[in-house]
């Protein structure tokens, strides 16, 4: 039965006069549908572009699928308009991821919701996840179910999509399949015929693997598997010899999950690919039994006298005409859920995807200094290694030193009168032991007049005298003289100042030097230079060369050269004029700034 929706999901129509019902489900793939209608039937108006069908396979829903217009066929002939249809899963091709979105050690769930979370309509939501992986996800102008999909590309072990279309919000599940037999198809029971195909060329058990970029800054997996560029298995290297293949995907710029990718596409490609088309009668319609499913997704034991015996999974199921024909379903049974013809189409539609994301370019810039230094003011450059810089090519120092230069001998200087108040010194205490003169011998000349009379009273006590003088008369007896020697001596002496001050003033009467123009340069070079890298003493001994300064850089965890400034220093033992430049080559993303 098929049932037609409208946009809004109301029904507008049954169509009981369809016919040539068939449908294909493939194994992680967007199913489809086709069915016919009579050129005359009325419900054709009904069957617009991009309208739903619902369809059913008797009592079995088969899933929610909508009109492709440019599939619509219309033969006059035969009188039948015949639909063709998509899953909805396709739906999630109506919205991108626009510019750049990257995603780091997120989980598997966060990252599916993250994608859908993006959707203009939330016509999808996220169910059941069983599988968790931390992986570097990175999308640039992208579809979401392109995003979806390359979700679980790294996986190191099968998983399977499933859905449900019979509510709303449809519901999306990432799920673990079904490792165990659960259906069976033995000759003379259910199957009518198989036919096998082994295609050895497809064997490839070394993949090199290329991600982002391009030439030398192309991402590989070296720094991530032990310096060696790709993966192999030596068992199937043993059996078939080295069968290499260059794996190219430019949306991968995380190498551990380029490797994981690769590791997946090994474990398929080892092998050679088995594929077996079976004819088979789907009598679970009679038995009811689940063993008789044969569906899609399903590890089917097929039993056949000729071919043998083998266990293989269900990676496509299709109904031709579910009316017509109801119990001949076709099968395609494979020992592999991919192969290279599915992954090389699946590149050939990321080619476009690829076109899309922001490849970068190789650049180069130069950062210079020129200047006198000495010991106390080294020469110093800053220079940055930007955020979206995704590989640091080279980066080199040249240096060379030549001697101490300046300009002029002379400046400029004008006279004026300078006050001063005080000297530097108060009062205080002088102290000496000695006069100028020392001792010598003098005379002196006695009295001046020759003679003369002395004269005196003398009174006894208890006396009584008359009044009279005694009288003597010295003549030249005093005319004499005593000489007086005195011994050389000094004589110590102290000064005491009470604190004061001098005042003075200095006259300095205007005038002018004239400058002496002209270039001098110091009369030596300097010994040695000390270079410093990000704080990394540099072993260099001389005065001039190259250095490549890519080990002395700061770095990362991971031992990439952080995207931030980073600082050299250079510092002569004398006075030396240093000219230094910095050469950078990087590779770099289109994806931060502005355009203006």
């Amino acid at each position: 039965m098929i049932k037609i929706l409208n946009q809004q999901r109301q029904l507008v129509a049954i169509l009981e006069n369809a016919f040539k019902i068939g449908y294909e489900k493939g194994f992680n793939d967007i199913w489809t549908c086709k069915f016919s209608l009579p050129l005359n039937d009325p419900k054709n108006a009904e069957c617009k572009p991009l309208y739903y069908v619902e369809l059913w396979d008797h009592d079995e829903y088969i899933g929610l699928f909508r009109i492709s217009p440019a599939n619509t066929i219309k033969s006059e002939s035969t009188n039948e308009i015949t639909y063709e249809c998509e899953h909805v899963l396709a739906s999630l091709l109506d919205d991108v991821l626009f510019l750049y979105h990257q995603k780091d050690n997120w989980t598997t769930t966060q990252n599916l919701n993250y994608i859908l979370s993006s959707q203009t309509e939330q016509r999808w939501k996220l169910g059941t996840v069983e599988i968790t992986r931390y992986f570097s996800y990175k999308w640039e102008n992208e579809n979401l179910l392109s995003a979806l999909f390359s979700v679980p590309k790294p996986f190191d072990q099968q998983y399977q999509w499933t859905w449900d279309t019979q509510s709303y919000p449809w519901t999306l599940n990432l799920v673990k399949p079904e490792t165990k037999v659960t259906c069976e198809a033995r000759y003379g029971k259910n199957q009518r015929g198989i036919e096998k195909d082994e295609d050895p060329t497809v064997v490839f058990n070394r993949i090199y693997a290329l991600g982002y970029g391009e030439g030398i800054n192309q991402l590989n997996i070296k720094k991530v598997n032990g310096g060696i560029p790709y993966v192999q298995d030596t068992d199937s290297i043993a059996k078939y010899g080295v069968r290499a293949y260059i794996f190219v995907d430019r949306r991968f710029e995380n190498a551990d999950t380029l490797k994981a990718n690769v590791e997946g596409l090994l474990a398929k490609w080892k092998t050679p690919k088995v594929t077996y088309k079976g004819s088979a009668a789907d009598i679970a319609l009679i038995t009811g039994e689940d063993s008789d499913k044969l569906k899609m997704g399903r590890i089917i034991r097929w039993v056949d006298d000729e071919i043998g015996t083998f266990e293989a999974r269900i990676v496509k199921e299709s109904k031709g005409d579910i009316k017509g024909n109801p119990g001949d379903v076709q099968l395609e049974i494979a020992n592999k859920t991919e192969d290279l013809g599915t992954t090389t189409a699946d590149l050939e539609r990321r080619q476009q995807i690829n076109e899309l994301y922001a490849q970068g370019a190789t650049n180069i810039d130069s950062y210079t200094f020129n200047d006198n230094v000495d010991s106390s003011y080294p020469a110093i450059i800053e220079f940055p290694f930007p955020d979206d810089m995704l590989n640091v090519n080279e980066s080199i120092l040249r240096i060379k030193t030549s001697k101490f230069r300046s300009y002029s001998r002379a400046v400029k200087a004008g006279g004026k009168a300078i006050s001063q108040s005080t000297t530097s010194a108060g009062g205080g205490v002088v102290k000496s032991s000695t006069t100028a003169a020392g001792g010598e011998t003098t005379f002196t000349s006695g009295f001046a007049n020759p003679g003369f009379f002395l004269y005196t009273s003398i009174h006894l006590p208890n006396q009584t005298y008359d009044p009279h003088i005694h009288a003597v008369e010295v003549t030249d007896q005093l005319n004499h003289a005593h000489p007086v020697t005195t011994k050389a001596h000094s004589h110590p002496f102290q000064i005491q100042l009470d604190e004061h001050t001098h005042g003075m003033e200095i006259s300095i009467p205007d005038h002018v030097h004239p400058i002496d123009y002209g270039i001098w340069e110091y009369d030596q070079l300097p010994s040695k230079l000390a270079v410093k890298v990000d704080g990394n003493l540099v072993s260099f001994d001389s005065l001039e060369g190259e250095i490549n300064i890519i080990p002395f850089l700061r770095k990362d965890s991971e031992g990439r050269v952080t995207r931030d400034y980073h600082t050299i220093e250079v510092k002569p033992d004398d006075l030396a004029r240093v000219s230094l430049i910095v050469r950078n080559r990087f590779f770099i993303q289109s994806r931060s700034g502005g355009n203006f």
